[in-house]
């Protein structure tokens, strides 16, 4: 079934590139997971270092300067450790069993990550978040962090319609499903912490034009839906769970898993092509700024299929 689903991606028109740091860098993250206690089983511990965190971070972030490759390395791990507490370990299995973890991650989102603010409560996970928010914060560019937070909290809560539609057993329509993949697909935080890493990015103003958020939306999608197709084989032996794209088309449609997992590539496939079209023109009419934001989302979406052809995490 993987091959099959892998077969019928198309691979993305990008180079792909990888940052010289990404060992180093691996062992200095692993290390952080380890000293703050977010995992603390031999199994977690190498449940995450199939995850490869570092090779997505170095695929996505080829050009960074190396503290600014840990700073996402660490975020994503982090993102990894949540998303298994949820969909692994049963955190996510209803809104009440995770809504206390949810409300203690949101008081450390509202600090904003100022120093004065006194230690979490929220163990391993908040201590890991209040540290990743006050290392974005002692960057100095207070836009991002405010969308940092912004885009976690959106996560957060988004995790909570996970847990609701699990304890259901609900399996959500495309539309529906589409909408809220971007919130708990965790692409949107990872794109801000690549924008802190380099500089001459769009402002603001800039970036809330409509051109420019849509691209930016497809680029979140295109991650999603790639992440979706590759790992669509190894979410269906496991539990039961409505939340894959092939799962919801195979739910409003009554197809069989190999249409659908065709459907699904297809969706990746035809939106990568409107994405290469939409670049093409924000490209033409931009400046330096809107092509290297251009650049960003453009090596998330080659890493990100790169890195699911080799990462244990879908296997």
């Amino acid at each position: 079934m993987r091959s099959f689903a892998v077969s019928a991606l198309r691979e993305p028109p990008f180079p792909a590139r990888r940052h010289a740091a990404v060992e180093l860098v691996a062992g200095e993250s692993l290390g952080w997971v380890r000293d703050l206690g977010l995992i603390d089983t031999p199994a977690g511990l190498g449940r995450l270092g199939g995850a490869s965190p570092a090779e997505l971070a170095g695929r996505a972030c080829p050009d960074a300067p190396v503290d600014r490759l840990r700073l996402l390395t660490d975020l994503i791990s982090w993102l990894f450790v949540m998303d298994d507490a949820c969909d692994e370990d049963g955190l996510g299995g209803s809104p009440t069993r995770l809504a206390p973890t949810v409300a203690e991650l949101l008081t450390v989102l509202d600090r904003h990550g100022h120093p004065a603010a006194p230690p979490p409560a929220g163990g391993p996970l908040g201590v890991a978040l209040d540290d990743l928010c006050r290392r974005v914060r002692d960057r100095q560019r207070p836009a991002l962090l405010l969308r940092l937070v912004g885009q976690l909290r959106d996560y957060l809560l988004a995790l909570l319609w996970e847990a609701a539609n699990r304890e259901h057993r609900r399996v959500p329509g495309v539309a529906e499903y589409v909408q809220m993949r971007r919130h708990t697909g965790g692409a949107r935080p990872s794109f801000t912490v690549t924008d802190l890493a380099y500089g001459g990015l769009p402002g603001a103003g800039r970036r809330a034009d409509l051109d420019l958020a849509a691209l930016d939306a497809l680029a979140a999608d295109l991650v999603c839906w790639c992440n979706d197709v590759f790992s669509y084989g190894k979410e269906r032996t496991g539990s039961p769970d409505g939340h894959n794209l092939v799962t919801t088309i195979i739910g409003e449609t009554g197809q069989d898993e190999r249409t659908a997992l065709r459907a699904a590539a297809t969706r990746f496939n035809e939106g990568l092509a409107a994405y290469a079209a939409r670049e093409a023109a924000l490209d033409a009419d931009g400046d330096e700024g809107v092509r290297a934001f251009l650049a960003t989302r453009r090596n998330w979406i080659r890493a990100t299929y790169d890195w699911s052809l080799a990462a244990a995490r879908y296997a």
